[in-house]
């Protein structure tokens, strides 16, 4: 009966300390750290010398597959830089060509313009006010703001008070 009630102090007692946290000292971890590599070194040992070159040789092959991968990537990053540069050589000859539309178009529409002005200037004032008051405001005012001044006023003076009006504002706010 004694050993009956011995027993589960005892088995207490173990699994108290079991539970009590051991600390080890440097020289404990420095044995652990040592018997842990002895076990690897073991293994490595216990390994046929062809095991170990075949592990050896598979590695090689993954890198060299992996460096036929970079190579066709850096390839294919270079051929896309080319094909950028020649579409970027392309938009820029595009843009080139419509700026020279635009500027060879502004300096026709200037030509016509000064046409016109040679034109206007020519007429008597009463028939260049009845030409100018049909025409586009912008064109009257541009064709107004390259004739003589006194001329222009006169030009004023046989329009319309309404379309006068709206011209010289017009004209006034281009002079600023």
């Amino acid at each position: 009966m004694k050993a009956f009630l011995i027993l589960p102090l005892l088995f207490g007692a173990a699994s108290a300390l079991a539970q009590v946290k051991k600390t080890y000292t440097e020289e404990d971890f420095v044995k652990k750290v040592n018997e842990e590599v002895k076990k690897k070194v073991d293994v490595i040992k216990n390994k046929s010398v062809s095991d170990l070159t075949k592990e050896i040789l598979d590695k090689e092959e993954k890198v060299r597959l992996r460096e036929l991968e970079l190579q066709k990537r850096e390839d294919s990053l270079k051929v896309s830089e080319n094909d950028l540069g020649k579409k970027y050589s392309e938009f820029e000859a595009r843009q080139k060509a419509f700026l020279g539309c635009v500027k060879r178009n502004d300096e026709e529409a200037k030509a016509r313009v000064g046409q016109l002005v040679d034109l206007i200037s020519n007429m008597k004032p009463e028939k260049a006010s009845d030409v100018l008051s049909i025409q586009d405001p912008d064109v009257a005012v541009q064709i107004l703001q390259n004739i003589d001044t006194k001329k222009a006023s006169k030009i004023f003076n046989f329009m319309d008070k309404e379309v006068s009006a709206k011209l010289q504002k017009q004209y006034l706010q281009m002079k600023k």
